[in-house]
């Protein structure tokens, strides 16, 4: 039985763990919705705080009455580190791994910003998105085929097991968002738009097709959550910081995932805001991506994967990127968990149906931005975002 760590705990379990000494002060953070986040502070000023997550045998938002795995704290914790061997400079530093009691302890985070909240606050979104491209591009690399010999990917393979949040990406994600379920909602000025897009068999083909890729691409390690509420942002000494948090739904799976859910929350926040700076980033991110799978190319493991090869992957990947982006834009829509960008809007309607309209238009006819066989162009993909606002 998992201990529940409460404020009152935290620091004597710091202290237990040879992770603080002396005295200090806990408050609870995060938004609470999975796991506990606490935030515990030196009273001596010139030792660092550190943030202890601990994930619950429950979903903390309802409680005992939904359980939940705490295995996803380890899983989390692991693929932090793994991403911290290849992407460093945009991941958390993980201080410690507590196995019995499925909690972490991990660096201070509370300097930073909510890349959504930044977004939906005004801010520029500068460099972050080829920051975030640069991690995806690494990691994925170093957890290839191209980057990590046969047996280094069957271990791999065997520690990121994640059958339980898996489920919940399908239902959530690939699944609820295009029938009619229990949980899903939206803007009654769109309840035609969903019904049209729920009846359309192209799109259920589609769907199929991602929900398969899903279940049997299993090409890289990918955070399999990376939106822009996974993305911290911020300045440190004078220079711009991101940091990829929350990879508690990781696993070997396709990596346009991981490009597709942090593409389309950048459209999203671009459409919120009609920013275009939004959508030249979506580029950046690419290009980041691909600049860090060339970097590694002359080091892959396997010689007989050519430049050919690679040059057909990463249209692949630009491909399905289009797609778990549209299913993104969906969900955030039409799904369970809206995005607070269309949410806090005075009036969400105008700027969701041209969010839905983007994730129709994708799903069936991802090929008018590049992909699959045409070379990926994320500037094709900006220009028919700004199309479709302009006319809405």
């Amino acid at each position: 039985m998992t201990v529940v760590l409460e404020p009152d705990d935290v620091w004597a379990y710091l202290v237990e763990r040879n992770l603080a000494a002396g005295t200090g002060t806990v408050r609870e953070v995060g938004d609470g919705n999975m796991n506990r986040v606490f935030l515990a502070i030196p009273d001596d000023p010139a030792v660092p705080s550190v943030a202890v997550k601990q994930a619950p045998p429950w979903i903390q938002k309802l409680g005992p009455s939904s359980p939940m795995s705490p295995e996803r704290a380890l899983i989390e914790a692991r693929a932090l580190r793994t991403f911290a061997e290849y992407a460093p400079k945009q991941t958390p530093d993980v201080l410690d791994v507590d196995e019995e009691r499925f909690a972490f302890t991990m660096e201070d985070l509370s300097d930073l910003t909510v890349l959504r909240t930044a977004l939906n606050r005004g801010a520029a979104i500068g460099t972050t998105s080829a920051e975030v491209g640069e991690l995806v591009g690494r990691v994925t690399f170093a957890t290839s085929v191209a980057g990590a010999e046969p047996r280094e990917r069957a271990d791999l393979l065997a520690r990121s097991v994640n059958p339980l949040l898996a489920e919940v990406t399908l239902q959530y994600l690939l699944g609820d968002p295009f029938v009619e379920a229990e949980h899903n909602s939206n803007h009654p000025s769109l309840d035609g738009a969903v019904r049209n897009l729920r009846e359309d068999p192209a799109v259920r083909t589609e769907l199929a097709t991602l929900r398969a890729a899903f279940g049997s691409s299993a090409q890289a390690l990918v955070h399999g959550d990376l939106h822009s509420g996974s993305v911290m942002v911020g300045v440190r000494n004078g220079e711009p910081v991101v940091r990829v948090i929350d990879p508690e739904f990781a696993m070997v799976g396709p990596i346009g995932l991981d490009l597709g859910l942090y593409l389309a929350n950048v459209v999203i926040a671009a459409v919120r805001s009609r920013n275009t700076d939004h959508l030249a980033s979506i580029e950046g991110l690419w290009d980041a991506f691909c600049a860090a799978w060339r970097d590694g190319w002359p080091d892959r493991v396997d010689p007989l994967l050519d430049d050919g090869w690679l040059l057909r992957h990463l249209r692949n990947v630009w491909h399905d990127s289009l797609g778990f982006a549209a299913v993104e834009m969906v969900r955030r829509v039409a799904g369970y968990s809206h995005a607070s960008d269309l949410e806090t809007l005075p009036d969400p309607g105008p700027a969701s149906a041209v969010v839905l309209g983007l994730g129709h238009r994708l799903l069936v006819d991802r090929g008018v931005c590049g992909g699959e066989g045409g070379r990926p162009d994320p500037r094709a993909l900006a220009h028919l975002v700004s199309t479709m606002w302009e006319r809405s």
